[in-house]
């Protein structure tokens, strides 16, 4: 049986932005599906006639996540000077919904977020802080990167329906000034590799495997790099997360090496027989492990990857994994002169990660040092690369969230951690 959930949008003055100067609606680009975008697991069907969209899915209730997007790209250059996002929502079904309301940038982990739980027949805004900051002050987004607003349904039972009643910008604050010194991740493209671009790559170009690799601008031919392999966090989404779970939001590659001097790829975490990138979980991973060594190797061999000087490093889920994956096996554990880790580690559990099995994975390591970010607290880490006498470096990022924006600055954590890269790869 399909399972059916009703949006009704309004579409009330579509091409004009409301009498109040300070609010915009963010509908007035709304006429059909097809000006949807970033649609999840949903058949999205708008009638321009009764101003309605029917939102189809199968096996719903399986799903933690179900999302669609409204683009807001062409108001960006209002919403630099807005001062909320907010959306009124009327649940009209029997279920009780948990929404979540998310304002999306283009870059790394930009986004912030809001969630609302309404009871059948209820009506509630839920509002976002389009300049809302981690607790140490840091900005979650840049209001000029801002692409859409999504609206993202947690865990929805079948039958489900809400209304959209009102989606807009409101309230005014002075233009955002991004720190000149805070770096800006190139966003993904769909071409073939150049310098200073990031791209879709592939090892099968008939596979829906792909890898994300950004050659350093200043990228020559006939030349050796350092390869800085990152595994991204698991797909997880809270008020103050917004994790997709996909290699090309990895960031901390780039703030290790600031875009220079270094081959960067992100990697995905695999299922051969589903020929799938695993948002959850670590797909398998053996074939996981295989992958990461096939795009190594490739690098090496097309783009002058120095396999002497082959880095890994991760966040939270892609932290893990550094040992779950990166230690492995005998093949791929050889890859590593250093481990870089933020937020969880090899051991602590999660995925079947167990201290005893990472204890063991960490027997094949041989390279020269790991870096910790944020994984001070407690002495299980300490304790194990200590027992394994691998020498470590312990930071605190001070951003005090689970987030990776802490690698595009200048602050002392990173600092280090850009220290202790170069000076592992010009030994």
């Amino acid at each position: 049986m399909k399972t059916y959930i009703l949006i009704i949008i309004s579409l009330v003055c579509l091409n004009t932005i409301y009498s109040q100067s300070n609010e915009i609606n963010l509908l007035q680009s709304i006429h059909s599906n097809s000006n949807l975008e970033n649609v999840n697991g949903l058949n999205v069907e708008v009638s321009k006639k009764n101003s309605v969209a029917v939102l189809k899915e199968k096996d719903l209730e399986k799903r933690k996540y179900s999302w669609f997007a409204i683009p807001v790209s062409s108001l960006v250059k209002q919403l630099e000077t807005s001062k909320n996002i907010e959306a009124t929502i009327k649940n009209t079904s029997k279920h009780s919904l948990s929404i979540m309301l998310w304002v999306v940038a283009d870059k790394g982990w930009n986004a912030v977020g809001n969630t609302v739980e309404i009871k059948p027949n209820e009506t509630k805004i839920v509002s976002c802080a389009i300049r809302a900051t981690f607790p140490d002050g840091t900005p979650r987004l840049n209001p000029s990167n801002i692409q859409q607003v999504q609206l993202m349904l947690m865990k929805a039972k079948e039958g489900s329906t809400f209304k959209l009643q009102k989606l807009i910008a409101n309230g005014t604050v002075s233009k955002f000034k991004r720190n000149k010194q805070r770096l800006v991740v190139p966003n993904m493209e769909l071409c073939n590799p150049k310098p200073g671009k990031r791209v879709a790559y592939k090892l099968d170009k008939n596979s829906n495997l792909y890898a994300v690799l950004y050659l350093p601008k200043n990228f020559k031919h006939n030349k050796k790099y350092p390869v800085i392999v990152e595994f991204p966090g698991n797909i997880y989404y809270t008020n103050t997360v917004y994790s997709t779970g996909r290699p090309e939001q990895c960031v901390i590659g780039y703030g290790m090496a600031k875009g220079e001097n270094a081959i960067w790829v992100s990697m995905p975490f695999v299922d051969y027989k589903k020929d799938e990138i695993a948002v959850s979980g670590w797909g398998n991973p053996d074939d996981t492990a295989d992958y990461t060594v096939k795009i190594v190797n490739e690098i090496a061999e097309k783009f002058g990857g120095d396999k002497n000087n082959l880095i890994l490093t991760g966040f939270s889920r892609g932290a893990i994994a550094c040992g779950y994956i990166g230690l492995r096996n005998d093949t791929i554990a050889g890859l590593w002169k250093g481990i870089h880790a933020c937020q969880h580690y090899d051991g602590d559990g999660w995925g079947g990660s167990e201290m005893d099995d990472a204890i063991e994975r960490l027997k094949r390591f041989k390279g020269e040092s790991f870096f910790e970010t944020d994984n001070a607290k407690g002495d299980e880490p300490k304790n194990m690369l200590s027992n394994a006498t691998v020498k470590t470096t312990f930071v605190n990022s001070g951003l005090s969230a689970h987030a990776c924006d802490m690698f595009l600055d200048n602050r002392p954590s990173t600092l280090d951690l850009r220290k202790w890269f170069k000076n592992l790869v010009s030994k």
